[in-house]
Protein backbone atom coordinates (compact mmCIF):
# COMPACT_ATOMS: atom_id res chain seq x y z
CA UNK A 1 0.00 0.00 0.00
CA UNK A 2 1.49 2.97 -0.91
CA UNK A 3 2.18 6.29 1.45
CA UNK A 4 -0.98 8.19 -0.29
CA UNK A 5 -3.26 5.46 0.15
CA UNK A 6 -2.75 4.91 3.63
CA UNK A 7 -3.67 8.19 4.04
CA UNK A 8 -6.64 8.68 2.17
CA UNK A 9 -7.67 5.33 4.01
CA UNK A 10 -6.91 6.96 7.57
CA UNK A 11 -8.47 10.14 6.72
CA UNK A 12 -11.57 11.00 8.76
CA UNK A 13 -14.28 11.11 5.98
CA UNK A 14 -16.16 14.16 5.95
CA UNK A 15 -19.30 14.30 7.98
CA UNK A 16 -22.26 15.50 5.65
CA UNK A 17 -24.31 18.54 7.41
CA UNK A 18 -27.69 17.77 7.92
CA UNK A 19 -30.18 19.50 6.01
CA UNK A 20 -32.32 22.01 7.66
CA UNK A 21 -35.84 20.43 6.46
CA UNK A 22 -36.63 16.92 6.30
CA UNK A 23 -35.90 14.15 3.16
CA UNK A 24 -36.72 14.98 -0.29
CA UNK A 25 -40.26 12.97 0.10
CA UNK A 26 -41.42 14.99 3.03
CA UNK A 27 -40.87 18.21 1.67
CA UNK A 28 -41.97 17.87 -1.67
CA UNK A 29 -45.20 16.24 -0.03
CA UNK A 30 -45.77 19.14 2.59
CA UNK A 31 -45.06 21.94 0.05
CA UNK A 32 -47.22 20.61 -2.54
CA UNK A 33 -49.80 20.27 0.07
CA UNK A 34 -49.64 23.74 1.12
CA UNK A 35 -49.69 25.03 -2.33
CA UNK A 36 -53.09 22.72 -3.14
CA UNK A 37 -54.39 24.10 -0.26
CA UNK A 38 -53.67 28.02 -0.75
CA UNK A 39 -54.21 27.88 -4.48
CA UNK A 40 -54.96 25.40 -6.30
CA UNK A 41 -57.83 23.81 -4.89
CA UNK A 42 -59.66 27.49 -5.30
CA UNK A 43 -58.51 27.80 -8.71
CA UNK A 44 -59.65 24.48 -9.64
CA UNK A 45 -62.93 24.94 -7.46
CA UNK A 46 -63.26 28.04 -10.08
CA UNK A 47 -62.64 25.82 -12.83
CA UNK A 48 -65.29 23.32 -11.97
CA UNK A 49 -67.90 26.12 -11.91
CA UNK A 50 -66.75 27.74 -14.84
CA UNK A 51 -66.97 24.81 -16.81
CA UNK A 52 -70.54 23.67 -15.31
CA UNK A 53 -71.78 27.02 -16.59
CA UNK A 54 -72.55 25.55 -20.08
CA UNK A 55 -72.33 27.51 -23.38
CA UNK A 56 -75.39 28.81 -23.00
CA UNK A 57 -74.63 30.14 -19.28
CA UNK A 58 -71.08 31.95 -21.11
CA UNK A 59 -73.28 33.64 -23.51
CA UNK A 60 -75.79 34.45 -21.33
CA UNK A 61 -73.09 36.16 -18.72
CA UNK A 62 -70.73 37.68 -21.72
CA UNK A 63 -73.11 38.96 -24.14
CA UNK A 64 -74.36 41.74 -21.54
CA UNK A 65 -73.01 44.74 -22.63
CA UNK A 66 -71.89 46.32 -19.00
CA UNK A 67 -69.84 43.03 -19.01
CA UNK A 68 -68.27 43.65 -22.41
CA UNK A 69 -67.51 47.37 -21.49
CA UNK A 70 -65.86 46.35 -18.57
CA UNK A 71 -63.91 43.71 -19.92
CA UNK A 72 -62.53 46.16 -22.84
CA UNK A 73 -61.36 48.68 -20.22
CA UNK A 74 -59.61 46.54 -17.94
CA UNK A 75 -57.78 44.52 -20.76
CA UNK A 76 -57.05 47.34 -22.52
CA UNK A 77 -56.41 49.80 -19.43
CA UNK A 78 -53.78 47.08 -18.76
CA UNK A 79 -52.07 46.53 -21.75
CA UNK A 80 -51.56 50.60 -22.08
CA UNK A 81 -50.73 50.67 -18.55
CA UNK A 82 -47.90 47.21 -19.14
CA UNK A 83 -46.48 49.62 -21.96
CA UNK A 84 -45.68 52.57 -20.71
CA UNK A 85 -44.80 50.77 -16.66
CA UNK A 86 -42.26 48.39 -19.28
CA UNK A 87 -40.82 52.19 -20.97
CA UNK A 88 -40.54 54.04 -17.71
CA UNK A 89 -39.22 51.12 -15.47
CA UNK A 90 -36.65 50.23 -18.09
CA UNK A 91 -35.34 53.97 -17.78
CA UNK A 92 -35.56 53.46 -14.19
CA UNK A 93 -33.27 50.25 -14.56
CA UNK A 94 -31.02 52.04 -16.34
CA UNK A 95 -30.75 54.84 -14.63
CA UNK A 96 -29.83 52.96 -11.36
CA UNK A 97 -27.52 50.45 -13.17
CA UNK A 98 -25.12 52.82 -15.15
CA UNK A 99 -25.42 56.10 -12.98
CA UNK A 100 -24.11 56.57 -9.47
CA UNK A 101 -25.54 59.50 -7.54
CA UNK A 102 -26.69 61.07 -4.45
CA UNK A 103 -30.41 59.11 -3.03
CA UNK A 104 -29.84 56.75 -5.71
CA UNK A 105 -30.30 54.04 -2.40
CA UNK A 106 -33.20 55.94 -1.30
CA UNK A 107 -34.47 55.69 -5.51
CA UNK A 108 -33.74 51.83 -5.40
CA UNK A 109 -35.89 51.60 -2.44
CA UNK A 110 -38.95 53.74 -3.36
CA UNK A 111 -39.54 50.91 -6.87
CA UNK A 112 -40.72 48.40 -4.48
CA UNK A 113 -43.17 50.46 -2.43
CA UNK A 114 -46.00 49.73 -4.88
CA UNK A 115 -45.47 46.07 -3.41
CA UNK A 116 -45.40 46.58 0.55
CA UNK A 117 -48.35 49.81 0.00
CA UNK A 118 -51.77 48.30 0.54
CA UNK A 119 -53.43 48.98 -2.86
CA UNK A 120 -56.44 51.09 -1.43
CA UNK A 121 -53.90 53.54 0.04
CA UNK A 122 -52.37 54.19 -3.23
CA UNK A 123 -55.70 54.24 -4.69
CA UNK A 124 -56.47 57.15 -2.10
CA UNK A 125 -53.32 58.33 -2.06
CA UNK A 126 -53.77 59.02 -6.25
CA UNK A 127 -57.55 60.54 -6.29
CA UNK A 128 -56.52 62.99 -3.41
CA UNK A 129 -53.31 64.53 -6.33
CA UNK A 130 -55.29 64.13 -9.20
CA UNK A 131 -58.74 64.79 -8.23
CA UNK A 132 -60.49 68.21 -8.97
CA UNK A 133 -59.59 69.37 -5.44
CA UNK A 134 -56.11 67.96 -5.95
CA UNK A 135 -52.81 69.25 -5.75
CA UNK A 136 -52.26 67.81 -9.67
CA UNK A 137 -55.85 68.26 -10.63
CA UNK A 138 -56.66 71.69 -9.38
CA UNK A 139 -54.00 73.00 -12.06
CA UNK A 140 -54.50 70.38 -15.23
CA UNK A 141 -58.55 70.59 -15.13
CA UNK A 142 -59.01 74.29 -15.92
CA UNK A 143 -56.71 73.22 -19.35
CA UNK A 144 -59.15 70.72 -20.44
CA UNK A 145 -57.52 67.73 -18.66
CA UNK A 146 -59.14 65.41 -16.16
CA UNK A 147 -57.41 62.27 -14.92
CA UNK A 148 -59.34 61.65 -12.22
CA UNK A 149 -62.80 59.61 -12.65
CA UNK A 150 -61.61 58.75 -15.71
CA UNK A 151 -59.94 55.74 -17.74
CA UNK A 152 -56.62 57.98 -17.82
CA UNK A 153 -56.54 57.46 -13.48
CA UNK A 154 -57.03 53.83 -13.96
CA UNK A 155 -54.26 53.63 -16.36
CA UNK A 156 -52.35 55.27 -13.95
CA UNK A 157 -53.37 53.52 -10.99
CA UNK A 158 -52.11 50.32 -13.17
CA UNK A 159 -48.70 52.03 -14.37
CA UNK A 160 -48.26 52.34 -10.38
CA UNK A 161 -48.96 48.89 -9.44
CA UNK A 162 -47.09 47.20 -12.32
CA UNK A 163 -43.73 50.03 -12.41
CA UNK A 164 -42.26 47.45 -10.24
CA UNK A 165 -41.92 44.09 -12.06
CA UNK A 166 -40.55 46.19 -15.16
CA UNK A 167 -37.99 47.75 -13.14
CA UNK A 168 -36.81 44.28 -10.99
CA UNK A 169 -37.20 42.24 -14.15
CA UNK A 170 -34.74 44.34 -16.23
CA UNK A 171 -32.05 45.40 -13.43
CA UNK A 172 -30.53 41.95 -13.14
CA UNK A 173 -29.87 41.66 -16.47
CA UNK A 174 -27.81 45.05 -17.19
CA UNK A 175 -25.75 44.39 -14.18
CA UNK A 176 -25.20 41.04 -15.25
CA UNK A 177 -24.34 42.51 -18.79
CA UNK A 178 -22.18 45.45 -17.88
CA UNK A 179 -20.18 47.88 -19.99
CA UNK A 180 -18.08 45.52 -21.71
CA UNK A 181 -20.23 44.31 -24.52
CA UNK A 182 -20.91 48.21 -25.32
CA UNK A 183 -17.24 49.45 -25.12
CA UNK A 184 -16.29 46.49 -27.33
CA UNK A 185 -18.95 47.36 -30.02
CA UNK A 186 -17.60 50.89 -29.54
CA UNK A 187 -14.12 49.94 -30.42
CA UNK A 188 -15.61 48.77 -33.79
CA UNK A 189 -17.02 51.50 -34.42
CA UNK A 190 -20.57 51.32 -33.67
CA UNK A 191 -22.41 54.00 -32.48
CA UNK A 192 -24.51 54.57 -29.28
CA UNK A 193 -27.80 53.69 -31.06
CA UNK A 194 -26.49 50.75 -33.05
CA UNK A 195 -24.43 49.33 -29.46
CA UNK A 196 -27.93 49.80 -27.82
CA UNK A 197 -29.94 48.46 -30.15
CA UNK A 198 -27.87 45.12 -31.24
CA UNK A 199 -25.85 44.70 -28.58
CA UNK A 200 -27.41 46.02 -25.15
CA UNK A 201 -31.14 45.21 -26.57
CA UNK A 202 -31.11 41.56 -27.35
CA UNK A 203 -29.85 40.87 -23.96
CA UNK A 204 -32.28 42.79 -22.39
CA UNK A 205 -35.62 41.66 -24.01
CA UNK A 206 -36.21 38.23 -22.29
CA UNK A 207 -36.48 40.57 -19.25
CA UNK A 208 -38.53 42.85 -20.97
CA UNK A 209 -40.96 40.68 -22.09
CA UNK A 210 -41.13 39.49 -18.65
CA UNK A 211 -41.73 42.55 -17.09
CA UNK A 212 -44.33 43.39 -19.96
CA UNK A 213 -46.53 40.12 -18.82
CA UNK A 214 -46.05 40.20 -14.82
CA UNK A 215 -47.15 44.14 -15.15
CA UNK A 216 -50.36 42.80 -17.18
CA UNK A 217 -50.92 40.27 -15.11
CA UNK A 218 -51.24 42.09 -12.15
CA UNK A 219 -52.77 44.75 -14.13
CA UNK A 220 -55.74 43.02 -15.49
CA UNK A 221 -56.80 41.84 -11.58
CA UNK A 222 -56.11 44.76 -10.00
CA UNK A 223 -58.80 46.39 -7.44
CA UNK A 224 -58.13 48.60 -4.80
CA UNK A 225 -56.07 51.19 -6.34
CA UNK A 226 -58.22 51.20 -9.52
CA UNK A 227 -61.61 51.33 -7.51
CA UNK A 228 -61.28 54.75 -5.55
CA UNK A 229 -59.97 56.76 -8.54
CA UNK A 230 -61.84 55.54 -11.68
CA UNK A 231 -65.59 56.66 -10.27
CA UNK A 232 -66.64 53.32 -11.32
CA UNK A 233 -69.70 54.59 -14.04
CA UNK A 234 -71.08 51.53 -15.61
CA UNK A 235 -70.23 51.74 -19.14
CA UNK A 236 -67.50 54.03 -18.67
CA UNK A 237 -65.22 53.73 -16.11
CA UNK A 238 -66.19 50.18 -14.18
CA UNK A 239 -63.58 47.92 -14.32
CA UNK A 240 -64.17 44.09 -14.51
CA UNK A 241 -62.67 42.81 -11.20
CA UNK A 242 -65.08 45.32 -9.71
CA UNK A 243 -67.99 43.74 -11.68
CA UNK A 244 -67.84 40.65 -10.25
CA UNK A 245 -67.99 42.11 -6.83
CA UNK A 246 -71.05 43.69 -8.14
CA UNK A 247 -72.41 40.25 -9.91
CA UNK A 248 -72.21 38.78 -6.37
CA UNK A 249 -73.74 41.14 -4.14
CA UNK A 250 -76.67 40.63 -6.87
CA UNK A 251 -76.69 37.22 -6.28
CA UNK A 252 -75.69 36.94 -9.91
CA UNK A 253 -72.94 33.72 -9.22
CA UNK A 254 -72.87 32.26 -12.94
CA UNK A 255 -72.39 36.05 -13.89
CA UNK A 256 -69.22 36.46 -11.48
CA UNK A 257 -68.11 33.07 -12.15
CA UNK A 258 -67.95 33.91 -16.21
CA UNK A 259 -65.68 37.25 -15.62
CA UNK A 260 -63.51 35.50 -12.94
CA UNK A 261 -62.52 32.56 -15.08
CA UNK A 262 -61.94 34.85 -17.96
CA UNK A 263 -59.65 36.96 -16.23
CA UNK A 264 -58.08 33.83 -14.32
CA UNK A 265 -57.24 32.22 -17.98
CA UNK A 266 -55.61 35.39 -19.09
CA UNK A 267 -53.78 35.67 -15.96
CA UNK A 268 -52.52 31.94 -16.27
CA UNK A 269 -51.97 32.58 -20.11
CA UNK A 270 -49.43 35.30 -19.24
CA UNK A 271 -47.76 33.37 -16.34
CA UNK A 272 -47.01 30.59 -19.01
CA UNK A 273 -45.44 32.84 -21.20
CA UNK A 274 -43.46 34.42 -18.56
CA UNK A 275 -42.50 30.86 -18.41
CA UNK A 276 -42.22 30.02 -21.93
CA UNK A 277 -39.48 33.04 -22.39
CA UNK A 278 -36.24 31.73 -21.29
CA UNK A 279 -37.58 28.81 -22.57
CA UNK A 280 -37.52 30.11 -26.37
CA UNK A 281 -34.24 32.20 -25.99
CA UNK A 282 -32.00 30.19 -24.42
CA UNK A 283 -33.40 27.60 -27.99
CA UNK A 284 -33.04 30.59 -29.88
CA UNK A 285 -29.03 31.13 -28.27
CA UNK A 286 -28.43 27.34 -28.67
CA UNK A 287 -29.61 27.20 -32.47
CA UNK A 288 -27.17 30.30 -33.02
CA UNK A 289 -24.12 28.79 -31.70
CA UNK A 290 -24.83 25.68 -33.87
CA UNK A 291 -25.00 27.25 -36.95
Amino acid sequence: MTADAGTAATAPRARRLPNPLPGFGISLGLGMAWLGAVVLLPLLALSVRAAGLGTEGWLRALRDERVQEALKLSFGAALVAALIALLVGGLIAWVLVRYRFPGRRLVDALVDLPFALPTAVAGIALTAIYSKNGWVGRVIEPMGLQIAYTSIGIVLALVFIGLPFAVRTVQPLLETLGREPEEAAASLGASRWTALRRVVFPELLPGLLTGFSLAFARGLGEYGSVIFIAGNLPYKTEIAPLLVTIRLEEYDYNGAIAIAALLLAASFACLLAINAIPLLFAHERKGGRRG
